[in-house]
């Protein structure tokens, strides 16, 4: 008997396929301030954190305490901070989306209210302030997307930094790796045809050729549960058949 292959599309995954948690910094959310207040944050230094694309804006209030928010474009060290219902509509301002004009540009919103900031959170992601409501405020998300929130969440003003991070290619293996193991991904993954017969169901032979159909049940076993699951069609269709089964 061969042995079940490894687990490539992990999804979300369990803990054994998490992400190491090792030295990463607490998440990076809003503090829990009552905006009906006034209060201000200095920037006083810009971090990275392993496995997270936008870079992290380390705040002190006045207070002492020590946050660290995800950064907007335009974010340096002794850039300033407010938290306030009136707060000015300006980058990396933090106030109520029910206090934010339509039109304007926003991120890191709160999914719900005193969540700390839940939506558009990834390099260069931005939203829109769409409309304003009885039902709530609408935004227009980047995928095109509405979704209407509570009035009182908080939203960030301005474009989250770090955006075409992905777009660089890797020169290095090594740099690959060291990034897909920061995300808890598989890499390297390599191709069943190109394994031994005892690793995978397509492997073995003289030559890199699955040897048998690569559809298999949606309820086959672990072992065998390999190639185009459950798939009713396969390959590129055929115009010339296409239009004859139309006749």
């Amino acid at each position: 008997m061969g042995k079940r292959p490894l687990v490539r599309k992990r999804g979300r995954g369990g803990m054994q396929f998490r992400a190491a948690v090792t030295n990463k910094i607490k998440p990076a959310k809003y503090p829990a301030f009552d905006l009906d207040g006034s209060y201000q944050g200095n920037v006083i230094d810009i971090v990275h954190e392993s496995g997270r694309d936008v870079p992290l804006s380390k705040v002190i209030f006045d207070d002492g305490s020590i946050s660290f928010i995800p950064a907007v474009l335009g974010t340096k060290v002794g850039s300033k901070i407010n938290f306030s219902l009136s707060a000015e509509i300006a980058d990396g301002n933090v106030t109520s989306i029910q206090n934010i004009p339509d039109g304007t540009i926003v991120c890191n919103v709160e999914k719900q209210f005193g969540d700390g900031g839940a939506l558009i959170k990834s390099a260069g992601g931005n939203a829109t302030v769409f409309s304003h409501t009885d039902k709530g405020v609408t935004l227009k998300l980047a995928s095109g997307k509405f979704t209407t929130l509570n009035p009182k969440n908080r939203a960030m003003i301005g474009t989250l930094a770090g955006g075409g991070v992905g777009d660089r290619p890797f020169m290095r293996a090594g740099v690959k790796w060291r990034r897909f193991r920061t995300k808890g991904h598989k890499y390297p993954i390599v191709r069943g045809v190109a394994q031994a017969a005892y690793q995978h169901p397509h492997g073995g032979g003289r030559h890199q050729h699955v040897g048998q159909s690569s559809t298999v049940s949606r309820n086959a076993p672990p072992g065998a549960k390999v190639g185009s699951i459950a798939a009713r069609k396969t390959g590129r269709a055929r115009i010339k058949e296409r239009k004859q089964s139309q006749k």
